[in-house]
């Protein structure tokens, strides 16, 4: 990753802090398509710094080594997705460009280039933690290394897990190259019959449904000691091919392009589906990484049989497939992980005895996961499910879990006789054929399942629930920024907002009806949608701002998302920027804006948070003529990040809070701790490289994680009250308030 530059002064609390006056880039043209930062060159960018956390002694031994494989995870999709989508332009001879105005052939060089210095940083990262785990007692013999005593102790092992799902390959003209599918491991051999010296070529693919790293018996000291697979097939090589003695043998492992294409006249569109995923298997290979000391005329078969490029080869000295490093975060060594955390039940559910609708009725709550539980909203579902006076419950479905307890409340619901309608997004990447097992599952239960539009991904996340209450029938509706999964509520840092607002409950209800009818809603009472409503909503609001500045006003807003990539949107926040508009924004992952560009973005700040928690809520604060943090800013979340795809081609909400606790959450604690975090903070450089925030010896950095860990929420607060419930404000000196005084102004 680049370095920023060394005169950059880093200070990433942006709470209590105000933008510098910008500075100047050589050679940069800010009225041209320079003024954006490519989108790729970006996402790399936010992969190196998941990568620096693998680095970084703060963190405990074993979670640098999860952030390892997370950062070697996320490659494997980039190249799967995004550098398949530039392959395929370039091999079609499209000729746009980016809207940083390169052409793919040009992203691709780039890409290249950054690409694999990060894979060879991730092997020296991989070393350094090697050796640390080693000081702790954990250990990676090479089978060179082995002891009898280990030999004998993998042999049942080897024979009764591994063995029978083995199938050794001889290549020759009766026995072509096999197939080898998107994320197949295999091992390369040359051996020699001991017989006749008749030379084999052979492959043996690695097994997936099997551990990666085997356990072998402790150390005399007591060491863990763990063997790869790879390791494991190679001491049994005699066991498969007996007979021959082996001459030389390599590993590699193939990626290929993994997005679908399907027909969009499709009779049954969950068949088309099924049919795109096994056209996935056989996607072009788009990178090969192989051990960089394969025999020479092995290496060349395997490549010239797999069909691939010089530039499609990686060559690595060191472990492939690193994503399965997470393995080791589960060898029970608590001691080398994060301390252990218990989301909180917020004490207003408690209240009343667990009765969500109980809850929602006193009012509006905005739950903060996974600091508070995401089993609220597992719960609102169930307790539909069996409340008699439920009638009907709409649910979308982006992405969930395999055993989802959502879904199985809603087919409860659906036996039960009550109206299920599941909107279930097909189109979900890498979780197509999960949500296609859900459909069934839903459809068998009697629920009326929908898949929504053939162009559109439907990515809002709403969930309304029909309960006869009296006379009237009342709409409690859930409103999320993340996806009804509760695996990853565990860790991705999101927002619930549960409501029995009439307006909300009529504008979700249309919203629904949209989707399943196609009847575009003529008016909504206070939601906005994509990909009609929401970026004329932001850019309204960036306007007002405006005209606040003019007219003397503070103009200010803070933003969080993922990602920010739509050309208009940031010209808007140029335009703002330089009207006078003071704009903080927390960009995790993809930003192609600039910050802090003199004559462009002087007044535009962009931090990324990068954590134990992966930042996810997107929120949206318009200080309305007031500044920040304010009783009368306009605040919103939404399910959007602020891409073309989101703003333009998908189904998203965009949901203003009006409840004031629930603002006063969003402002003061949640946006208040994210601005003023120090200690997971990268800032944004003008250039477009990031640098974090070093502490000075003995201080301890402000940690929004430690924050929301700490503290209840607002919202959440029961019979107690919000009096006594800790947040993060501006002082009139401008002083940060700390996190351990209660505040109640």
């Amino acid at each position: 990753m680049p370095d920023a530059p060394a005169e950059a002064v880093v200070n990433a609390d942006f709470l209590n802090s105000t933008a510098g006056p910008g500075r100047a880039v050589p050679d940069l043209d800010i009225t041209g398509a320079e003024r954006f930062i490519n989108r790729e060159l970006s996402w790399l960018a936010f992969n190196w710094r998941v990568m620096a956390e693998a680095e970084n002694p703060a963190v405990p031994l074993l979670e640098r080594v999860r952030f390892l494989s997370i950062s070697a995870s996320n490659l494997d999709e980039f190249y799967s997705v995004r550098v398949a989508g530039l392959r395929g332009m370039l091999r079609e001879g499209v000729t746009t460009a980016s809207a940083d105005g390169l052409s793919a052939g040009e992203q691709l060089k780039r890409i290249n280039a950054d690409a694999r210095a990060l894979m060879n940083r991730q092997q020296e990262c991989l070393r350094v933690l090697n050796t640390l785990m080693r000081a702790e007692g954990i250990e990676f013999p090479s089978p060179s290394d082995l002891r009898i005593a280990d030999i004998k102790a993998l042999e049942s092992h080897f024979f009764e897990q591994v063995f029978p799902i083995l199938s050794p390959l001889a290549i020759d003209p009766a026995h072509p190259f096999p197939f080898i599918a998107n994320g197949g491991f295999a091992m390369g051999l040359q051996l020699r019959r001991e017989t006749d010296g008749e030379v084999l070529e052979a492959l043996l693919p690695v097994p997936s449904q099997v551990a990666r790293f085997v356990r072998l018996p402790d150390g005399p000291a007591g060491q863990l000691r763990y063997l790869p697979l790879e390791g494991l097939l190679e001491v049994f090589i005699d066991r498969l091919f007996p007979g021959y003695v082996m001459l030389g043998l390599c590993a590699f492992r193939v990626l290929r392009d993994s997005d679908l294409e399907v027909e969009e006249e499709a009779a049954d569109l969950v068949r088309e589906f099924e049919t795109a995923l096994k056209r996935r298997r056989r996607g072009e290979v788009i990178l090969m990484t192989m051990t960089a000391d394969a025999p020479a005329d092995l290496r060349e078969m395997i490549v010239g049989s797999i069909g691939v490029v010089s530039e499609e080869v990686v060559e690595i000295s060191g472990l492939l497939g690193m994503a399965d490093l997470a393995e080791l975060t589960r060898i029970g060594r608590p001691d080398l992980l994060w301390p252990s955390f218990t989301p909180r039940m917020p004490e207003r559910v408690q209240d009343f005895e667990g009765d969500i609708f109980a809850a929602i009725r006193q009012k509006d709550m905005l739950l903060h996961h996974p600091y508070e539980t995401f089993d609220v909203v597992v719960r609102f579902l169930q307790q539909a499910a069996r409340d008699p006076d439920v009638l009907a419950i709409k649910q979308t479905l982006y992405r969930t879990s395999r055993d989802s307890p959502i879904v199985a409340a809603l087919c409860e619901a659906a036996e039960d006789g009550k109206s299920v309608t599941a909107l279930v997004e097909l189109k979900a990447r890498f979780d197509e054929a999960a949500n296609i097992r859900q459909s069934r599952r839903l459809e068998r239960a009697g629920a009326q399942v929908v898949y929504g539009f053939i162009d559109w991904k439907t990515h809002a996340k709403i969930s309304t629930v029909v309960r006869r209450e009296g006379p009237d029938l009342v709409t409690y509706t859930h409103f999320g920024t993340g996806n009804y999964h509760p695996g990853t509520a565990n860790i991705y840092t999101d927002l619930s907002l549960f409501t029995c607002d009439k307006p909300l409950g009529r504008d979700a209800t249309k919203v629904f009806n949209y989707v399943t009818g196609y009847v575009r809603p003529s008016s909504l009472e206070n939601l906005a949608i994509s990909p009609h409503m929401i970026k004329p909503r932001i850019l309204e609001g960036l306007e007002a701002e405006i005209e606040h500045a003019k007219a003397g006003r503070p103009a200010q807003v803070w933003i969080k998302l993922n990602a920010v990539t739509e050309p208009e949107v940031i010209d808007a926040l140029y335009a703002a920027s330089q009207a006078g508009v003071k704009i903080d924004m927390v960009i995790r992952g993809i930003c192609g804006l600039r910050a802090g560009v003199k004559g462009l973005s002087e007044n535009i700040r962009v931090k990324s948070i990068i954590g134990r928690f992966l930042e996810h809520s997107r929120i949206l604060c318009f200080g309305n003529g007031y500044g920040l943090p304010s009783s009368e800013a306009r605040v919103y979340i939404s399910s959007a990040d602020w891409m073309e795809r989101n703003l333009n081609w998908r189904i998203e909400t965009l949901v203003e809070i009006t409840n004031q606790t629930v603002r006063a959450q969003i402002l003061d604690q949640i946006m208040a701790a994210n601005m003023a975090d120090q200690a997971h903070s990268w800032v944004a450089q003008p250039d477009g490289n990031y640098a974090k925030q070093l502490p000075r010896e003995g201080e301890e950095l402000f940690s929004c994680h430690r924050f929301f860990m700490k503290n209840p929420s607002l919202s959440g607060r029961g019979r107690i009250g919000v009096r006594d419930v800790t947040r993060v404000v501006r002082r009139p000196d401008g002083s940060q308030v700390s996190d351990d005084i209660p505040q109640t102004s």
